[in-house]
């Protein structure tokens, strides 16, 4: 296989499948290439990225340049034609008022307003209601032979916590997934469906109209929760209902897809590596380094997208103002400059300073509320069912640029071990 034919398509099966060794032979022959594609320069190696990240040059706004077309020429595989333009305006207003495609000083003043909810001191408050969701949802599949864990855990939990931190009814939490999972394709680069952005844009729209109706709910009924907070002060904050809205449609997204293919992956990965897991169900008091390197090892998000705003030269390459980066944290964190032996899992590595959440402005504000969730489900599961095993042969893999996670994860439980102690306790 030639060079060019290798990293030509992003959404290749192989790039699909493995993108560590796919990506990781570009880290060493091309570091930062131009991928004539997807009209995007992809940059690999971990000093590389993480000076990207730290670069003001490097505009967090993908939304206005994607949907114009700015910077490549015809439309780029994955960009809507001009056709579809005209009727994605309505959609483009809605994620263009997300935080996560703000430069400062408005991803300052969006994020300001929702980031005490997200505090490691806040977040860690919510330990015992998280732990109590996760035993529900084990004592929920206890007896049953197989399950996916996607379906059954990985999914269900971070869309409950996020949802109640949130101030969303449990009775309207399979509308929220239906939703979501329509949405997804058009955030993170599904390119299998022709529809797409269709599909998605009608979804982004009706969660933002939900999140209306729910601010208006809140505004006569005010709880405990942060969109009644949000409407209580975001005037005060200098924002918008719909600046509100939907930043809230963000939260509840961003909420749970990416820590859902967070507690698959690493689950995945204890599986795969039985010495690690061994380590973990002996000493629980790796849980916290094994989600660490979870997300360096296999994390969720693949890549971050940069728009240029000023030339800039990196590698000896001239990359020019409107032009598409794309930053690959997952080859990045596999880079042997950087860890010892990179390809492999460690749950007690000692230095760990990965780019799974990104950097500096724009860190993960969810990564406390990701890390417990991970450090609390998956320890408890194999706890609970220390003969769990995977019951698939081969993994499919969501198709889309930039996230990693499997469609499904299925497993055998074995043995429930509370409920056998529970039968054979005294009476």
């Amino acid at each position: 296989m030639s060079q060019a034919a290798m990293v030509d398509d992003l959404m290749s099966p192989e790039a699909i499948r493995d993108p560590y060794g796919y990506f990781g032979r570009l880290r060493l022959d091309d570091p930062v290439h131009w991928n004539e594609r997807h009209r995007s320069w992809l940059v690999t190696r971990y000093a590389d990225v993480d000076a990207c990240f730290r670069d003001p040059r490097l505009s967090s706004d993908r939304v206005v340049p994607h949907y114009a077309g700015q910077g490549t020429g015809t439309a780029a595989a994955g960009e809507p034609g001009d056709e579809e333009r005209g009727w994605l305006q309505p959609i483009r207003t809605v994620l263009a008022d997300w935080m996560v495609f703000q430069d400062p000083p408005e991803h300052t003043r969006l994020r300001r307003s929702v980031s005490h909810a997200f505090t490691p001191h806040t977040v860690a408050r919510m330990e015992p209601r998280i732990r109590e969701i996760v035993d529900e949802l084990l004592d929920q599949v206890s007896g049953r032979e197989e399950i996916d864990f996607v379906r059954e855990l990985a999914f269900p939990l971070p869309a409950i916590v996020i949802a109640e931190l949130l101030g969303v009814p449990a009775s309207d939490r399979e509308l929220f997934k239906e939703l979501s999972d329509e949405l997804s394709p058009l955030v993170f680069g599904e390119l299998s469906e022709p529809d797409r952005h269709e599909r998605a844009g009608r979804a982004l729209l009706g969660l933002a109209d939900y999140f209306r109706d729910l601010m208006r709910h809140y505004r006569a009924q005010p709880a405990d929760n942060l969109v009644s907070t949000l409407v209580e002060h975001y005037e005060a904050d200098g924002l918008s209902e719909d600046e509100v809205a939907a930043n809230c449609v963000l939260l509840l997204f961003a909420g749970h897809e990416t820590t859902t293919n967070l507690l698959a992956c690493g689950l995945l990965a204890l599986l795969e590596h039985p010495h690690q897991r061994g380590l973990l169900q002996r000493d629980p008091d790796l849980a916290a380094g094994a989600v660490e390197e979870f997300l360096r090892y296999d994390g969720p998000t693949k890549l971050s997208v940069r728009w240029v705003a000023v030339d800039l030269e990196l590698a000896g390459r001239t990359i020019r103002t409107g032009q598409r980066v794309m930053l690959l944290q997952a080859t990045a964190n596999r880079d042997p400059d950087v860890f010892d032996r990179p390809d492999e899992l460690l749950i007690d590595r000692a230095s760990n300073p990965h780019l799974a959440f990104g950097l500096k402005t724009h860190y993960c504000l969810g990564a406390p509320l990701a890390r417990l969730e991970a450090r609390l489900a998956v320890p408890r599961a194999l706890a609970r069912f220390p003969e769990l095993r995977p019951a698939a042969a081969q993994l499919q893999w969501h198709p889309t640029i930039m996230i990693r996670g499997p469609r499904a994860l299925p497993v055998h439980l074995g043995p429930d071990v509370r409920a056998t102690r529970v039968e054979g306790a005294p009476r």
